[in-house]
């Protein structure tokens, strides 16, 4: 036999945690880094930077993550997640990281919001480009 008001309270304290975490906007975090995006373990390669056009970039959707060349040999990693409601990003055209969504755009140069709704920047990855390859940092 269980002890029927221990058992209400951590019923009572898990709902509420759940609705706490259920009214928080995405892209809001608890922890003290800021990053809202999933990351892969580091080290692991992502792609030949050849594979990353000058101009455009390539989006990684199961490791949340698009990488970008906005001039020759400059590459910038973002987080594949649209701030505005959490979709994945669809692709990188014309200078811009597209989400299918609602239509919000990114720059590929630093990921600021070129058209809303989005509501801010998507967050910076960290790479490491060596020789030709680009690995998560």
């Amino acid at each position: 036999m269980t002890d029927s008001s221990t058992r209400r309270t951590v019923l009572v304290t898990g709902a509420a945690a759940a609705l706490t975490a259920g009214c928080s906007k995405y892209g809001d975090s608890n922890d003290s880094s800021g990053s809202s995006s999933v990351k892969a373990s580091g080290g692991q390669e992502l792609a030949k930077t050849s594979e990353i056009p000058v101009g455009g970039g390539k989006i990684f959707k199961d490791r949340k993550i698009v990488v970008t060349q906005p001039k020759k040999d400059e590459f910038k990693a973002f987080s594949a997640i649209c701030t505005h409601q959490g979709c994945t990003v669809g692709t990188v055209a014309n200078g811009t990281i597209d989400c299918p969504c609602h239509g919000s755009k990114y720059r590929i140069a630093d990921g600021s919001v070129e058209a809303g709704p989005a509501p801010k920047p998507l967050p910076a990855e960290q790479i490491k480009v060596e020789g030709n390859s680009i690995r998560l940092a």
